[in-house]
Parts: structure tokens; sequence; C-alpha cells
């Protein structure tokens, strides 16, 4: 069964990599996916997929539903297709949604008498507005029981855990007036930006090992002989820990305040998108890359201990999940750079696609079809999530 499952991930290619090839040379982005979105649409629905768009808040974001027979597993597949201004599809985004519809068709497709549902979100501008935190708080995928996704990689391999991460534009309000004439009628909102930034920098020793935090000028200030009235400050705070985040966070907050205190000057504070840590399902790791293997994937690696921040952290933080990294590019390839770009296209991207469609779909077969086997994923994940907060 598990040939036949794949042999109807093959029976696509073309088909596939005519989406992403589509997709990487027409790339869209924040948001404003619209030919992307429709492409990937059409095809759910020749396929006998329900399409809804513009869930979740976005526009360009879409909810794909097949039910199998009554009741059974309901398995999420998420797919990004955004691009990066200035570069285009330096992340291979452009492989995410032809790769998942492909593992999609397949298990509509596969003969058994198996209840199952098959969900496929669409999730726009992963890259800016991190649209998947935005849309679990509007209620997406909340009624899945578990949730894949697929991206190409320098290697082929999952993740353990991701950075949470708050981030802020912290604007500082002055007082203008001329350096050397009249400096006491002065409050230099630039003066209160570099003392956040020195105290940020004591703050750094009293903190855990893996607390992350970053900073830069947002704006230039103005010329030297100007005491600024405006000074804009961009900051980051990472953590593995949702609970050390907000812990870590609370005192930052004290040190714009005191900034702004020590200055003379007032503020405002603008948050980011929150991103929050991966609850890891170690389970869902293995299934996706046992199935990666038999599927011929390249380059195969033991997972990553850590990672970046990602709005996936989000889903997996409320929904047991994984994500199938697939090599296309050589080992150390950094993703957001020209080299993904030039790869995008190549036979590699290509057979990386149809690898991460069959990983998918091999995983979410396994887990239809062998009694017990989700309910040790859930099991996994409550466990893991009481010592990963």
């Amino acid at each position: 069964m598990k040939e036949k499952l794949f042999s109807i991930v093959d029976e696509q290619k073309d088909r596939l990599v005519s989406m992403a090839d589509t997709i990487f040379d027409n790339p869209e982005y924040e948001g404003e996916e619209v030919m992307a979105a429709g492409l990937l649409t059409d095809y759910l629905k020749e396929q006998g997929f329900a399409v809804e768009m513009g869930v979740g808040g976005f526009k360009t974001a879409f909810r794909a539903t097949y039910s199998h027979g009554e009741g059974g597993p309901v398995i999420g597949i998420l797919c990004e297709y955004d691009a990066l201004r200035g570069l285009g599809h330096g992340c291979g985004h452009h492989m995410q949604g032809p790769s998942c519809l492909g593992a999609a068709v397949a298990l509509k497709d596969m003969e058994t008498d198996r209840p199952f549902q098959l969900i496929v979100y669409g999730t726009p501008a992963e890259e800016t507005f991190g649209s998947k935190c935005a849309m679990i708080e509007n209620g997406c995928f909340k009624e899945l029981d578990v949730a894949f996704m697929m991206h190409g990689a320098p290697n082929t391999c999952t993740d353990v855990k991701c950075l949470a991460q708050n981030s802020f534009t912290i604007t500082f309000k002055g007082k203008r007036a001329h350096a050397a004439l009249a400096p006491e009628k002065g409050r230099s909102a630039l003066d209160a930006l570099l003392i956040a930034f020195q105290g940020i920098e004591f703050l750094r020793e009293h903190v855990p090992d893996d607390v992350r935090m970053h900073y830069t000028i947002g704006e230039l200030p103005g010329p030297a002989n100007v005491v600024p009235a405006k000074a804009v400050g961009e900051f980051s705070i990472r953590s593995f820990s949702k609970k050390t985040l907000e812990e870590v966070t609370v005192r930052f907050h004290d040190i714009i305040k005191g900034a702004a205190l020590i200055g003379g000057v007032e503020y405002d504070s603008v948050e980011g998108t929150t991103f929050f840590n991966k609850i890891p399902v170690l389970l869902l790791n293995d299934l996706l890359m046992e199935n990666a293997k038999l599927a011929g994937a390249v380059q195969l690696a033991p997972p990553r201990e850590k990672t970046g921040s990602t709005d996936f952290g989000n889903v997996m933080y409320e929904i047991p999940g994984s994500c199938i990294r697939v090599a296309f590019v050589p080992e150390g390839t950094a993703s957001h750079s020209q080299e993904y770009v030039d790869a995008g296209k190549t036979e590699a991207a290509h057979n990386c696609i149809i690898h991460g469609a069959k990983a998918i779909a091999g995983a979410a077969y396994d887990l239809i079809m062998t009694d017990g086997l989700m309910d040790k994923v859930k099991e996994e994940f409550a466990e893991s999530k009481k010592k990963n907060q």
C-alpha cells in the first residue's frame, strides 16, 4: 500500500513541478499571493476538495477539506507560498504548496476502508506577518489532530526546538534644540535609545543561557548639532521557553521606561508578531524521516536540536506537528540566499517536491492505518508541553 501511495505522488509530478515553477517565476509577497493561492486551490478543486478562501483574516489564505467516511483522524497539511522582497523565492516556499498538495491527493486516492479527514491550509505571509499566528487566534487549525509541513533545506531532517520571539518598535520622543546654543532646552530621544541599548547589555548577565536579545536603530536621528527629538529602536527578544520569554519581556519594558525617565522623554511601543516555541513530538519526527528515507530523499541528517523563530511554532504549541525539511541544495547552504534562488528550478528542487510529498503522505498513512498511533502522538505532545513551556 505504501508503494501505491507513493506511485500516486509520482503520477502528479509534472503538474506539481509546473505549479512550483510558475510560483517561482511569479514571486508574490506579504499576503498578496493571489496567483499562487489561485493556482493551488484550482488544483485542489479539480481533485475534489472543498475550498474556502480568505480564512483566518487573510485574503490569500485558504482551507481545503476532503472527508473519507465518517470520523477518523483529522490530518492537517500546511503550506506557504510567499517570496522575499528583493530576492524572490530565496527560501524555497514555491515548492511547499505543490508538495503538500501532492501528499493530500495521494491520501485522498488511496484505497482504504479507514475513515479520515484531510485539511490543507494555505498560510501566506510567513516571511513578514507570520500569518499562522493570527490565523490560529482566528480559529484556524484547532480542528486538526496533527499538522504537517515540508520545507526545502540543505539536509533532509526535522527540528526539535525553535525560539519563541517577541519584537518591539520603540519610538522615543524628546525635544529638539540647538546642541551648541541651547542644549539645556533639549531632551535627547537618542540619549534614551542609547541608554535602552546599554540597559539590555547589562540585562544579558542576568538571563538564562538560551535568551537572545537583539536591537538596532530604526531611523537615523539627524545631524550632530541638533538635539534629536525622535529616535526609533527595533528590538527582538527570544528564548526556547515561552514562559522565560514572558519574564524577560517584563524586564525589557522596565528598561525602556527607565531609559525614558533618564532621558526626560516619552515613548511609544508597538509590538510585532509573537512567535511561540515548538512543542516537539519526536514520534512525528521519526515518522516523517522514516518515510522520507523510503521515498529516496537525499542528505539525511539528525534532527536540528535548536532553530530560529517560526509561526509554525504557534501551531505546534497547540497541536501535535512536525515539518520535514528536504534537501535540494548543498549542505551548509544558507536560506534567504541567492543560492536558494539559483537552485529553485533545478532537478534537485523538483525531486524535493516529490520527496516531501511522499514523506508527508507516508507519515499520515501510518497515523490513519496504525491502531493507537495517534493516541501515542497525543500522549507525547501532552507530556512534552509540560516540559517545554
